[in-house]
């Protein structure tokens, strides 16, 4: 599992591991693997043309120092300091004795050789920077931007938020970010992941505690939640899942709902709504009921609300039923907030942008552009476990555990009926047993699997990834 944490916790492990070192010997374990990766990215250092962009700081003490290593490897490495009374000092003295040069950051003489370069260091803001770009470093944003230069991130791009992901304006664009100690949660959540391109962590001896702030699970995490039928098993101890899903207009997202939770684990999916022959058509061993919720027989957990249009009765009967809910699409706008507090069993609520921001009262382009503080709050205000959908899948719980971000899937899943898929292959992993948050999170990683599979690089509908979903799970528990 990897893991994110906030600056403030980093700060706190950096200044207790200085502690206990010489002067200075963190900074070079930082340049150390700083220089490596670029090396790596150069593969022929001697001869290259490396340009460092210096802030002031550490961040920009880092840049210095594995500048010095690559000088000392035949590299011609130029520093443009943006703060030059504020540079640091020991490194801009090193990088001056291994050969390296100073360049203003005023006039065109920096933006040339930043478009001569063959590779540039982004060491203007750190970790502990807020806010985009401050203008006088935007001209060489822009003359980044124009060269050919591969860009490599210390610690995390300039001008995007390490805490939160947020990008509140001008931020710098990475092809690598090399990221110290931990990640850092901006560089596994949109819009600031986008800018971080590729994220190598460099371990520097950080000792940090056992709650983080983000999670991002791994293949073997994912192995070990998925539900395994025991020899005794049958169809009920596997779990039975209820789906109130689809319409006369959307009989299809019933259909697709059905199509994840039969893939999910569950022994059995009972259906319950308008669309029971187009379901039976699909999947003749589906239990079709033509009551409501409390007659369709024993379930184990209920998915309520894709394709439901305004059938708010039927989404009020399964949110006051004692076992685990998920609320997709339309049942988000017809529950209400006091039922979902009010419940006692399990509810996982999986809105996508522009949901979220209707259940907060505020514009889509907020949420996407602050997901983990709409996720915590939607959870929080809501007492339920939020997936929170998008270009970053978010998961978190109301207790204030870490957020989950899931580190899978594809742009070709943003196609109608696809999170239908996800609710239902979620709502199977929750009849199965798992715990909320451990079923939004396995489901998201294995829908994301399956639309990888399912697209190939092509586009693919929305039933392509639902038969997809076995062999991610084969991916996942034969890693």
């Amino acid at each position: 599992m990897r893991t994110a944490y906030s600056v403030e916790t980093v700060r706190a492990a950096e200044r207790e591991l200085m502690a206990r070192l010489p002067e200075g010997a963190l900074m070079q374990r930082a340049a150390a693997g700083l220089a490596a990766a670029c090396a790596d990215v150069l593969g022929r250092v001697y001869g290259s043309r490396v340009v460092l962009l210096v802030g002031s700081g550490d961040n920009g003490g880092d840049a210095l120092y594995a500048g010095v290593r690559l000088a000392r490897r035949g590299a011609g490495v130029s520093a443009v300091l943006l703060a030059p009374e504020r540079a640091h000092g020991g490194g801009l003295a090193a990088l001056r004795r291994a050969g390296g040069r100073v360049v203003g950051a005023d006039g065109g003489g920096a933006e040339a050789v930043v478009g001569r370069a063959d590779l540039v260091v982004d060491g203007i803001v750190g970790i502990g920077g807020t806010g985009g770009l401050r203008p006088d470093a935007v001209p060489l944003a822009d003359a980044v931007e124009r060269s050919r230069a591969v860009v490599v991130a210390v610690d995390l791009p300039s001008g995007v938020d390490a805490d939160t992901g947020e990008v509140r304006g001008r931020a710098l664009r990475a092809d690598l970010t090399v990221t110290f100690g931990t990640h850092k949660p901006g560089l596994l959540v949109d819009p600031a992941r986008e800018y971080a391109g590729s994220v190598r962590l460099v371990d520097i001896g950080l000792e940090l505690p056992a709650s983080a702030e983000l999670e991002a699970l791994q293949h073997a995490d994912v192995a070990r939640m998925l539900p395994v039928p025991a020899a005794e098993s049958d169809k009920y101890r596997r779990g039975v899942v209820g789906i109130a899903a689809g319409s006369a207009r959307y009989p299809g997202a019933a259909v697709l709902a059905v199509a994840g939770a039969l893939r999910g684990g569950a022994g059995a999916v009972r259906y319950v709504g308008p669309a029971g022959q187009a379901v039976i058509a699909r999947f003749p061993e589906t239990l079709v009921s033509d009551g409501g919720p409390k007659h369709a027989g024993r379930v184990q957990s209920w998915v309520v609300g894709p394709g439901a249009g305004d059938d708010a009765a039927t989404v009020a009967e399964v949110l006051a039923a004692e076992v685990p809910v998920l609320i997709d699409a339309d049942g988000l706008r017809l529950a209400e907030a006091s039922a979902v507090r009010a419940r006692r069993a399990p509810t996982v609520m999986t809105p996508h942008a522009g949901e979220a921001a209707a259940l907060l009262g505020v514009e889509r382009e907020e949420v996407e552009g602050g997901r983990l503080a709409a996720v915590r709050e939607l959870a929080g205000r809501y007492g339920a476990t939020v997936l929170l959908k998008g270009s970053t899948t978010l998961i978190a719980s109301a207790g204030g555990a870490a957020v989950r971000v899931n580190p899978t899937g594809t742009s070709w899943l943003a196609t109608a009926g696809s999170g239908d898929v996800l609710s239902g292959l979620a709502g199977s992993l929750l009849a199965a047993g798992l715990p909320a948050v451990d079923a939004a999170s396995a489901a998201a990683y294995l829908h994301g699997l399956a639309g990888r599979f399912a697209a190939d690089g092509a586009p693919a509908g929305a039933h392509d990834v639902a038969e997809e979903i076995a062999g991610a799970w084969r991916s996942v528990v034969r890693a």
